[in-house]
């Protein structure tokens, strides 16, 4: 398998974490989306969405990390990243789209380019932007948290909601984001990063790491 991705994009670490957690190799491709690599012919080739992730497996292209995370986790069930019951997977995937679709997407690289280089939004305003729409998000996922806690996002062994939740931590720190107002998601990110999967796949070790 090939892992096309960039060090600091919150999607790339998720499948990262998940490809960690199976104990699954990859090979490296870094894409650096800083420098626009991923407008390259070369990447185009790999990925007709020019994002990251994209994980080569074979003669199958996949993109999108929830995608490619359900991908590994029916192609290598052991251990699961979904639990056992249909309201249990519903609960945690709602927890991941809670982040991957409520929170990242306006936090977005590409989003934040275009309000300071279209809409001519001032840097402040554009880091007041992400710090708002990243601090009232994660109240959201706090407050599912506080309704039922457990050590991880979903019961004691991780899950694709965790897969999401802690690149999004990680995010988070980089613009001096409030976290002390999500306790639940704190302790949940603290107990993830105890174990090698999230402490190892980091974006400071990455091979790319600037």
């Amino acid at each position: 398998m090939e892992l096309f991705n960039y060090y600091r994009s919150s999607a790339s670490y998720r499948v990262r974490i998940a490809l960690a957690l199976k104990g699954l190799d990859y090979d490296y491709r870094p894409v650096h989306l800083a420098k626009n690599e991923q407008f390259n012919e070369s990447y185009a080739a790999v990925s007709a969405a020019r994002l990251v992730p994209t994980l080569r497996d074979g003669e199958h292209a996949l993109t999108q990390s929830m995608a490619i995370i359900e991908y590994l986790d029916e192609t290598h069930p052991t251990p699961p990243l979904l639990p056992g019951t249909p309201a249990e997977r519903a609960r945690v995937r709602a927890l991941a789209m809670d982040i991957a679709c409520e929170i990242h997407p306006l936090n977005n690289l590409r989003v934040l380019r275009y309000l300071v280089r279209d809409l001519k939004v001032a840097e402040d305003d554009k880091n007041r932007w992400y710090r708002h729409w990243v601090e009232t998000g994660l109240e959201v996922v706090e407050r599912q948290l506080a309704a039922a806690p457990s050590t991880y996002c979903h019961g004691d062994t991780p899950t694709l909601a965790d897969c999401c939740l802690v690149p999004q931590i990680f995010n988070a720190r980089r613009f001096d984001c409030r976290l002390d107002h999500v306790p639940n998601v704190m302790r949940v990110f603290d107990a993830c990063m105890a174990l090698p999967a999230f402490e190892g796949t980091r974006p400071e070790k990455c091979p790319d790491a600037e």
